[in-house]
């Protein structure tokens, strides 16, 4: 067989890292301090080896070191300093700032934004739409407390809650908060910005009158689902004769009562529209404080949010959220950080091929060809290129 014409100087590992701007880690551990009293292993080779861990779906301490080691002189391409060992690794989980890897994430998310943004919604609409929701990643311990009854035999488990914002166009969180898993979804709307160019789409779950009395007075739209013992008054019924094709059955506009602070009530003027899903053949009722668009565009909008789902399902089928690296909450924060960015990184590879590659092929690929020497775009471009080549010049020797 002759010489690859894919053969790269850099492994595909290597490739991966140097997505990640040198500058941009610098940065990060400079505004977070990271490297204060630390002599060996800095947070660089940190980062990388729980990138790697993400990249190689390691369940263990012991799998992320021991599989490192075969790193060895092939770090020219990212400039990893120190392979650590298993100890070393657990007690940089447990006490390096989770900060830096915000912060990474976040400058990641703004470098390849306009690589993973869809400008469609946003020439629509002329506003930037964003899903809200959360999704429980069940622990083997009790870290964090978690939903659900205890078991007969007293040991309880443990539940992260990670509450997430992604744009509509982007389909990566732009935005990640965490929490025990009891805690109620409704909390994390005050960490939203309230912006007049912005709509906010989420589940029933959220509902919280304040907040919405919150993002009606500084002009930030939102569309949800009402809850089926809301108390409100009709005040006017809209006409809808141009939407009944599209599935709407009434458009209202009703009043309810909002408590505020010292027991105070305020009146909130909203929208609701009850919608019929064909495909599923069931009514929807939705809440909004969106007055000038369309009925059946506010039913279009909430059926975005399933956007959210599908990236919460690809991440726990494609990275390790299943087995954890530590057994306390600053490890399973870096944890989880590091796999949404290789979730970014995978994201922005995936974007820029010609060629349509399924995103779990695409994780499966990049994990079996980790240590190879193949230049990954070209050959994701092409994969058949060499087999063909090798194969015709086969038939030809067998000619003579």
């Amino acid at each position: 067989m002759g010489k690859s014409s894919y053969f790269s100087s850099k492994s595909v590992f290597g490739q991966l890292i140097s997505l990640i701007d040198d500058h941009h880690i610098r940065s990060a551990v400079k505004k977070s301090d990271s490297d204060r009293y630390v002599k060996r292993f800095k947070t660089k080779d940190h980062l990388i080896s729980m990138l790697f861990c993400s990249f190689a779906k390691c369940n263990s301490l012991r799998e992320v070191s021991g599989a490192m080691l075969g790193l060895s002189g092939k770090t020219g391409g990212f400039q990893l300093s120190h392979i650590p060992k298993r100890s070393t690794l657990s007690d940089a989980n447990k006490n390096r700032k989770v900060d830096f890897f915000e912060d990474m994430y976040n400058k990641l998310l703004h470098q390849y934004g306009p690589v993973l943004s869809d400008s469609r919604i946003l020439d629509v609409l002329k506003k930037q739409v964003k899903i809200v929701d959360s999704s429980t990643v069940s622990l083997f311990k009790a870290i964090l407390n978690c939903v659900g009854r205890k078991p007969r035999d007293g040991k309880s488990k443990g539940g992260i809650k990670v509450h997430s914002v992604i744009n509509a166009d982007e389909k990566v969180p732009s935005l990640v908060w965490f929490s025990p898993a009891t805690t109620h979804d409704h909390s994390f709307l005050k960490k939203l910005k309230c912006d007049e160019n912005t709509i906010y789409v989420f589940d029933k779950g959220y509902n919280d009158y304040v907040a919405f009395k919150h993002f009606t007075d500084r002009g930030t739209g939102f569309v949800t689902r009402i809850k089926d013992n809301a108390a409100y008054n009709v005040e006017e019924e809209l006409p809808i004769d141009g939407c009944i094709h599209s599935g709407v059955l009434m458009d209202e506009i009703i009043e309810l009562d909002v408590k505020g602070e010292g027991g105070k009530t305020s009146k909130l003027r909203l929208r609701k529209v009850r919608f019929y899903d064909r495909e599923h053949k069931r009514e929807f009722e939705f809440i909004t404080n969106l007055f000038d668009l369309r009925a059946d565009m506010i039913a279009a909008l909430y059926k975005v949010r399933w956007q959210i789902e599908l990236v919460f399902k690809q991440l726990k089928q494609n990275f390790p959220l299943k087995y954890f690296l530590g057994d306390n909450e600053n490890a399973i924060r870096i944890q989880i950080y590091c796999v949404l960015m290789v979730n970014l990184l995978l994201s922005v590879i995936k974007n820029r091929l010609k060629r349509s590659w399924a995103f779990s092929n695409l994780v499966s690929f990049c994990k079996i060809h980790l240590f190879n020497y193949i230049q990954l775009m070209r050959f994701l471009e092409n994969p058949e290129k060499d087999w063909i080549i090798d194969k015709g010049e086969s038939e030809q020797m067998a000619l003579f």
